[in-house]
C-alpha cells in the first residue's frame, strides 16, 4: 500500500506538472503578439481568464529589451487571496524544468517566435490541492491497513487455538519424557490429520529408541564381559612387550657398540692405506740407498785387493774416489727423501689417532696429507688444487682434520673419478669471525639423487658387494660434528660433481716471525 500510494502520488504530481507546462505554452503563444504589438492591457485581461483555474497563484510576463539582454515586467495576474509575488528576472532561465517546493510548483517559459526571443512566461501554481488528495489516500490506506491487521488478527488468534493446543500436548509429552527418560509414555491422537501423523511418527520413535536402549544395554553387559578379558589379554601383551622391549634396548645397546667399532676399523683402515702407500714410496729411496751402497762396497773390495797386492794405481784411487763421492750423495739424498717421507707419515698417524688441540699451520697439514696419499695419487692423472694462506696459523685439532681431508679424497678417487681419467679436487680454506670454512669440490660423477639425503647416514655406499663400506662420508660427518664441533652441509648433481662446506670454530694464531 506505501508503495501503491507513492507511486500514485507521483502520477498526480506529473498530472499537475504536466498541466502546468499546457498552461504555459498557451499563454507563451499568446503573449508573443502583445510583446510585439505593446499591448499589455490586453494580455493583463486575457490573464484574468485564468481566476477560474484555482491552483494558479501568479502569473508574470518579461518583455525582453531589444537593445539589451535585460528583462522587464510587462503583464501579470495575481490571485486575490495570494496577492502579488516579486519579479523572477534572474530565475526564469534556471525554471525551463519545473521546481518543486513544499507547498508550490514554479515553471517558467520562453516567449518568442522562430526568428527571435521576445521574454519569458513565469507562472507559480498550488500544491494544496495535490496534498490534500495524497493526505486523503494516506488515510484511507490507513484504515484499510488497521482492518487488514484487525482480521488477520482474529484469524490467527482462532487457527492458533486450533493448530497450538495438538502441539502444546505433543510438546508436554516430549518434556516428560525428555525429563523423566521414560520411553513407555505415547502422545495422544490429534484432531488434525497432520498432527496426528505427527504423534504417530513420534510414537514409532519412542518404539524404536526403546528397542535400542534394550539393546544398548544388553550390549553394554556383553561390553564388560569383552572389557574384563581384554584386560587380561592387555596384561599379559604389557609383559611380553616390556620383555621385547628390553631385549631391543639391548640389541640396540650392541648395535652401536658394533657400529663405534666399525667406525674405529675404517680409521684404522685409512691408517692402514696410508702405511701401505708410504712403505711403497719410502722402499724407493731405500731401495736406491742400497743399490748405492753395495756397489760402492764392490769398489772398496776391489781398491783394497789392488792396495794389498801393490798395485794400486794414482788413476785407480781417482776413479774410486770419484765414484765413492757420486755414491755418497746418491746415498745420502734417498735416505734424507726416506727420513722426510717418514717424519711427515709419523705427523700424519700421530694426528689422525690424537683429537688433542695444538696449534699448526694448515698449509703444512694439507701438504702432509697430499704427501702421504701420493701414492694413491701419482698413479692417476687427476690435478688437486689447494687455495690456503701460507701463513694461517690456527689453534685447533689437526687429527680430525687429517682424517676428513684423507676420506674425502680417497672418496673422489673411488667413487667419483671412477670413470674419469683427468679429474681436478678443490681445497679452499677461508677465515672469518674466527671461524674456518674450508671447501672441498671435484668435477666427477656427483651423488644419485635417490642417496643425497642419506649420505651422511652409516652403511650408504654406489659401491655395495663392490669393496665400498659406506662408512666414509659418516665418519667425516662425526668428525665434523662431533670432534671439530662444526657443521657440514654436501651439494651434489648426477654428473656435475660434488661441493662440501665444512664449517668450524678455530683460535687464529698470528704466524712467528
Amino acid at each position: 500500500m506505501a508503495i501503491s500510494a507513492t507511486q500514485d502520488f507521483k502520477l498526480q504530481r506529473n498530472k499537475l506538472i504536466s498541466q502546468l507546462d499546457s498552461y504555459i505554452s498557451i499563454i507563451a503563444f499568446n503573449a508573443a503578439d502583445s510583446i510585439l504589438n505593446d499591448e499589455a492591457d490586453m494580455e493583463d485581461n486575457r490573464l484574468s481568464s485564468f481566476s477560474a483555474v484555482e491552483i494558479l497563484h501568479n502569473i508574470h510576463i518579461y518583455k525582453k529589451q531589444t537593445d539589451s539582454d535585460e528583462l522587464s515586467f510587462f503583464a501579470s495576474y495575481n490571485r486575490r487571496d495570494v496577492g502579488p509575488y516579486p519579479v523572477q528576472f534572474n530565475r526564469v532561465t534556471q525554471l525551463k524544468k519545473a521546481n518543486i517546493s513544499d507547498d508550490h510548483i514554479e515553471l517558467a517559459k520562453a516567449i518568442g517566435t522562430a526568428e527571435q526571443q521576445l521574454g519569458f512566461v513565469y507562472i507559480r501554481a498550488s500544491q494544496e490541492e495535490l496534498s490534500s488528495y495524497i493526505q486523503t489516500r494516506v488515510l484511507l490506506d490507513i484504515l484499510i491497513a488497521l482492518i487488514a491487521l484487525g482480521s488477520a488478527f482474529f484469524v490467527s488468534s482462532k487457527l492458533q487455538q486450533r493448530f497450538t493446543t495438538p502441539i502444546e500436548t505433543l510438546l508436554s509429552v516430549v518434556q516428560k519424557v525428555s525429563k523423566e527418560k521414560d520411553y513407555q509414555i505415547r502422545a495422544p491422537v490429534a484432531p488434525i490429520k497432520e498432527y496426528n501423523m505427527l504423534s504417530r511418527a513420534f510414537n514409532t520413535m519412542l518404539d524404536k529408541i526403546e528397542q535400542q536402549i534394550s539393546k544398548l544395554q544388553q550390549a553394554e553387559q556383553e561390553n564388560r564381559q569383552l572389557t574384563l578379558s581384554l584386560e587380561q589379554k592387555i596384561n599379559q601383551r604389557t609383559d611380553a612387550l616390556k620383555t621385547s622391549n628390553q631385549e631391543l634396548l639391548n640389541t640396540l645397546a650392541t648395535l652401536h657398540q658394533y657400529q663405534h667399532q666399525i667406525v674405529e676399523t675404517e680409521k684404522m683402515a685409512s691408517l692402514g692405506q696410508m702405511v701401505a702407500g708410504v712403505a711403497h714410496e719410502v722402499n724407493t729411496p731405500i731401495g736406491l740407498g742400497v743399490t748405492a751402497s753395495t756397489l760402492m762396497q764392490d769398489k772398496l773390495s776391489d781398491i783394497q785387493k789392488a792396495f794389498d797386492d801393490k798395485k794400486l794405481t794414482s788413476s785407480q784411487l781417482a776413479k774410486f774416489l770419484s765414484e765413492s763421492k757420486e755414491n755418497l750423495g746418491i746415498i745420502y739424498r734417498n735416505m734424507e727423501r726416506a727420513a722426510s717421507l717418514i717424519s711427515s707419515f709419523k705427523r700424519v698417524a700421530v694426528d689422525q689417532s690424537n683429537e688433542n688441540r695444538r696449534q699448526f699451520n694448515m698449509l703444512q697439514l694439507i701438504n702432509e696429507v697430499l704427501l702421504s696419499l701420493r701414492p694413491n695419487l701419482k698413479k692417476t692423472q687427476h690435478q688437486l688444487v689447494v687455495d690456503c694462506p701460507a701463513e694461517l696459523e690456527l689453534d685447533s685439532k689437526p687429527g680430525p682434520i687429517n682424517q676428513i681431508l684423507i676420506n674425502l679424497i680417497m672418496n673422489s678417487l673411488i667413487h667419483a673419478f671412477e670413470h674419469i681419467e683427468q679429474g681436478e679436487i678443490q681445497i679452499k680454506v677461508n677465515i672469518s669471525d674466527n671461524r674456518c670454512l674450508l671447501s672441498y669440490s671435484d668435477n666427477g660423477a656427483g651423488v644419485p639423487e635417490s642417496i643425497k639425503k642419506r649420505i651422511f647416514d652409516p652403511f650408504v655406499t654406489t659401491k655395495r658387494g663392490e669393496g665400498g663400506s659406506g662408512l666414509g662420508l659418516h665418519l667425516v660427518y662425526n668428525l665434523v660434528t662431533q670432534a671439530l664441533n662444526g657443521k657440514i652441509n654436501l651439494e651434489s648433481e648426477l654428473g656435475k660433481g660434488i661441493q662440501i662446506e665444512i664449517d668450524f670454530p678455530i683460535i687464529v694464531k698470528q704466524a712467528q716471525k
